[in-house]
């Protein structure tokens, strides 16, 4: 069994979380991918911890599965000639590195291109390669703040926030993972290659969808509204006797639901309650009414009749509660797997579920160099064979 991208060739220059992230998934789905870092290991994710497990972090391993690993001196003639002799059989080309510091090695994508002009290559950085902060150094926490995320995270008490993860980082290597199969489709019927310019501002900016398309058509700055939602009432967490829970009323009917099974149909017919635009207008009335019937009951209580009458809730779960939920292990969302150092690991599976090319937990987040061998090796008995 093959996986969806098992003929792709990845050429891996990044490192850390966006790039490493995008190549994990292309790797995931069947790609060859190689990691590429200076001697000793340059990710600086390899050091980012505690958790360790025998010096292995916990960080690396969550980014860097379905890879092999070489290790090259990009500042050395040596170290270019071997990038250079792996693009003439590489498909895809990524690096995070600033603005410019590619062109320097000499790998920028004019000078590949004519190597292999059918290379998709895609520069990763935290402001793009062009305008006036081309040269910025960018990352997911500055990203956050500068984007408006932040300023739409948290609450009046609390201030700005960022995400419990670096979502602009995740968000990004997505991106960069769509783009760069769009660009290999297209290589299909032009059989060229592309240069992909991803960046981490334009990226989390672009995330901010609904609350962003509010301002550009209200002109109203948005402020942070903790659990609470911009467009539609109630959807938010609530009080009950034991905690709180999460309901998401997303259509009128729904909220008649709700008002039935909490015994309050009264507020179904309230003319301030009848529709969303109307809820969200009188938010803090509605929310303290509701808000009053909540806390008389358990969450589970209130999780049956919901679930039962096909209305949108669930508890708020921590994350060890998270890899014992049922509905996850039959997913397979929780896999193992041996590591040559760290032992037996554990990692989030993928949520790519496809039915004739399923993914495959094929190699282990490699150790620095591990494959220089097989990869490096390989090409050198090439060349003096030629």
């Amino acid at each position: 069994m093959t996986g969806a991208l098992d003929t792709i060739r990845v050429l891996d220059l990044s490192r850390v979380l966006a790039g490493p992230y995008c190549t994990m998934i292309l790797g995931d789905l069947g790609a060859e991918v190689i990691k590429v870092e200076s001697p000793g290991g340059s990710d600086e994710t390899r050091k980012w911890g505690p958790p360790f497990e025998n010096g292995v972090s916990a960080y690396y391993l969550s980014a860097n599965r379905n890879k092999k690993a070489i290790t090259v001196d990009l500042k050395s003639e040596d170290g270019v000639e071997i990038i250079k002799e792996l693009i003439r059989e590489s498909d895809v080309l990524i690096n995070n590195f600033r603005t410019g510091t590619m062109e320097r090695f000499g790998l920028g994508y004019d000078t590949l291109a004519e190597i292999n002009p059918r290379l998709v290559y895609c520069s990763i950085t935290g402001f793009g390669e062009t305008g006036p902060e081309r040269n910025a150094p960018g990352y997911d926490f500055i990203i956050q703040a500068m984007s408006g995320l932040m300023s739409i995270t948290g609450n009046k008490e609390s201030g700005p926030q960022k995400t419990g993860v670096a979502i602009t980082d995740v968000l990004t290597g997505l991106y960069a993972c769509i783009g760069i199969q769009a660009a290999l489709l297209e290589r299909v019927q032009s059989g060229k290659g592309q240069k992909l310019d991803i960046a981490l501002y334009d990226t989390a900016v672009s995330a901010l969808v609904n609350i962003g398309s509010n301002y550009l058509m209200s002109g109203k700055i948005p402020t942070a509204l903790g659990n609470e939602h911009a467009n539609i009432v109630p959807y938010q967490t609530f009080q009950t006797l034991d905690g709180e829970i999460v309901i998401a009323v997303g259509n009128d009917n729904q909220f008649t639901s709700l008002c039935n099974i909490m015994d309050v149909q009264q507020l179904a017919n309230d003319e301030r309650f009848k529709t969303n635009p109307k809820r969200v207008e009188n938010r803090k009335e509605l929310i303290s009414l509701l808000q009053a019937v909540f806390s008389t009951k358990l969450s589970a209580h209130w999780h049956e009749l919901c679930r039962a009458n096909t209305i949108p809730c669930g508890p708020i779960q921590n994350m060890e509660q998270v890899v014992n939920d049922p509905q996850l292990i039959s997913r397979n969302m929780f896999i193992e797997h041996e590591h040559p150092t760290a032992g037996k690991i554990k990692m989030i599976g993928s949520p790519l579920k496809l039915s004739r090319t399923p993914v495959q937990m094929r190699l282990h987040p490699p150790n620095p160099g591990e494959h220089n061998d097989e990869i490096i090796g390989r090409l050198a008995i090439q060349n003096k064979t030629i």
